[in-house]
């Protein structure tokens, strides 16, 4: 009699759980279906909630779709519109307006492309100097922050103590002590191990203003998602100087020394003129975002007015993420792949494309251009690695050059078309980057820079070796197959 109850039991609990699970599918499923999600993303997501019951569901509630949370989706939305606002002012200006006559016409096309989907005008009267080596880098920023007469605002993904970085600490110690306004803000997540460390209280108790951007914690993991990150690097000096590009505030003698990768290869450009106003404007953003303070206020308190133009370079600064352009970034890149007619070089350490990116690279080999894509031989991230690796038939079935660079991580994010346009900044060449980081774009419109960052591109070139595509497409099985399993998840990456 008690066996049989107890059977009865467990066949009563299995059908509630049962009719549990598969109410939480349908009401993902219909979640998912009204998102609208690319469609092996939506196929992916329902086959994990289908397939792993509870688990599954818990997870696509966490990550499963880029959750701001209101109050920052909102405040979101106004920054967009500050921008606009700010761009088109400098625009007016008149000594901003660039001439578009000095460019070939594809410029001006993916120029309006982010007028219309980030509210970002390109602006004429900036100067770009460009630095690939991390310890003139460091020091560098550091001789820019002693210089410092009103503010310094910076914010990082990662900060690491040690080595040359801890020179720009100190500086700015000496900085707030003469008065200077110093802001600093870095990922939660990405600077977590620094967060543990002693130097934010150091700096905190000298006077220096730090926050950590995006705190996580399951509180907000109800109203928002804790993986969207922010990915920017930038610096500015009293709103004349700016500093931006793919190294973080680190000496890599001193960081990540036991990841098996060597030391990660970054590059910066030091920006004066008009575009340092808009760099200040993507920080002040970012630190009001986490203060809900006016940014007017905060602009006001850092003293920091339009920059007087110097130099001759047009530049667009594209701040994207989640409620911010959406997929601007993208439909931004794909222009500029598209415009591509003898030669498109491309640097980055994270290769995971969705399908438009990667039919665009095939489609720029197939109509005949020289498409270069320069990656490290070794990264940190073992699901991108194996997801990466997944993509190369696909275009080396088109013509695609690809090279592994073997003297450390190649972290430079930078994209060259026909020596004339240039993309340098803060974005990889993966779905994580282009859909749940915060970025930062510079898009270079002329060839004095733009054949500046392709001599530096082809440094890599000349340091790296060209992978055979005979010799990869016989690779075993075992490690093909791998491979193709994780480009499974390459959507949820």
């Amino acid at each position: 009699m008690i066996a049989q109850s107890t059977v009865a039991f467990l066949a009563q609990s299995l059908t509630y759980t049962a009719i549990l699970h598969m109410t939480l599918v349908a009401v993902i499923a219909v979640r998912v279906i009204m998102k609208r999600p690319a469609t092996g993303v939506a196929l992916a997501w329902l086959f994990l909630v289908f397939a792993v019951p509870f688990g599954g569901a818990a997870i696509y509630l966490l990550i499963g779709e880029r959750r701001t949370g209101g109050r920052r989706a909102a405040e979101l939305g106004h920054l967009r519109a500050d921008m606009h606002r700010l761009s088109e002012r400098l625009v007016r200006d008149g000594r901003a307006a660039v001439d578009w006559s000095r460019h070939d016409p594809k410029a001006a096309g993916i120029h309006r492309l982010g007028q219309s989907i980030a509210g970002a005008s390109a602006i004429a009267g900036s100067e770009l100097t460009l630095h690939s080596k991390p310890n003139e880098i460091l020091h560098a920023i550091a001789a820019d922050i002693d210089a410092a007469e009103t503010s310094v605002l910076m914010e990082f993904y990662i900060w690491n103590q040690g080595g040359d970085a801890d020179l720009v600490l100190e500086a700015l110690k000496r900085a707030v002590a003469r008065g200077v306004t110093c802001r600093v803000l870095v990922d939660a997540l990405g600077g977590r191990p620094w967060w543990k460390g002693r130097q934010p209280t150091e700096m905190t108790a000298a006077g220096i203003e730090v926050l950590p951007a995006l705190p996580v914690g399951p509180w907000r993991a109800i109203f928002g998602r804790t993986d969207l990150r922010l990915h920017r690097k930038i610096v500015v000096i009293d709103g004349k100087v700016g500093w931006t590009g793919s190294m973080n505030l680190v000496d890599p003698r001193f960081f990540k020394q036991d990841a098996g990768v060597g030391e990660w290869i970054d590059a910066m450009v030091r920006v004066e003129g008009r575009a340092v106003t808009l760099l200040a404007a993507v920080v002040v953003g970012d630190w009001a975002m986490e203060v809900a303070a006016s940014i007017d206020d905060l602009i006001r308190d850092s003293k920091l007015d339009l920059a007087a133009p110097k130099g001759d370079t047009d530049i667009q600064v594209i701040a994207s993420g989640p409620g911010e352009t959406d997929d601007g970034l993208l439909l931004m890149l794909l222009a500029l792949i598209n415009a591509a007619r003898k030669e498109l070089v491309l640097t980055t350490p994270y290769f995971v494309p969705d399908e438009a990116l990667l039919r665009a690279l095939r489609g720029a080999a197939g109509r005949g251009v020289k498409v270069v894509l320069v990656l490290p031989e070794k990264i940190d991230s073992f699901l991108s690695r194996h997801a990466s690796r997944t993509y190369f038939d696909e275009l080396f079935g088109m013509g695609v050059e690809i090279r592994f660079y073997r003297d450390g991580l190649l972290h430079t994010k930078s994209i060259t078309v026909d020596g004339e346009i240039a993309m340098f900044g803060t974005v990889n060449l993966d779905m994580r980057s282009l859909w749940l980081n915060f970025e930062v774009s510079l898009f270079v419109y002329g060839s004095e820079f733009t054949e500046r960052l392709r001599h530096l591109q082809h440094q890599y070139i000349a340091d790296s070796d060209p992978l055979d595509a005979d010799a990869w497409a016989a690779r075993p099985f075992r490690e093909r197959f791998i491979d193709n399993t994780f480009r499974l998840v390459s959507p949820l990456l």
